[in-house]
């Protein structure tokens, strides 16, 4: 069964209606959400999000886990080679790698955490599900060689 995330705002009232029906249904429907004007949206939480890239990210040796101002990110040798941002993964890889990746990838754009530009070496591969990380893990092992024979970012 899909688990739902209810989008505000909505009236108490309607929330009432909303939760006493769905009780008895014992699920959060698009259908009933839309009979009573109430927006879904799947719910792929953040923590959840975070517990598949640590699983892809961190079987790699030497990699830890911080959070650096707000954001999940991922170090080798106390630099940073990966950063959550959004529905993405940020990634420091040399230059030329990086400019390639936009040109030859859909899903991948320039790093740009919170809208702020990052350097021409980090790039942002998109992905909706997280689990779909696993196809990049050479990337991922090009980044940390990348970051462990570099200075810090």
């Amino acid at each position: 069964m899909n688990e739902y995330t209810l989008l505000l705002p909505f009236t108490p009232s309607r929330l009432h209606a909303f939760t006493r029906e769905a009780i008895t249904l014992r699920a959060f429907t698009p259908s009933l959400a839309k009979q009573h004007g109430i927006e879904l949206k799947n719910d792929i939480k953040k923590s959840d999000r975070k517990a598949k890239i640590d699983a892809v990210l961190l079987r790699f040796p030497g990699v830890s886990a911080r959070e650096i101002n707000g954001l999940g990110a991922y170090f080798v040798n106390d630099k940073m080679f990966a950063c959550i941002s959004g529905e993405g993964i940020g990634l420091r890889l040399p230059v030329t790698a990086a400019t390639e990746l936009q040109f030859s990838r859909n899903d991948v754009v320039p790093f740009q955490p919170r809208g702020i530009t990052s350097t021409r070496e980090w790039i942002q591969i998109n992905r909706a599900d997280a689990d779909e990380y696993e196809k990049d893990l050479a990337l991922f092992q090009e980044s940390i060689d990348f970051v462990k024979a570099t200075g810090s970012a």
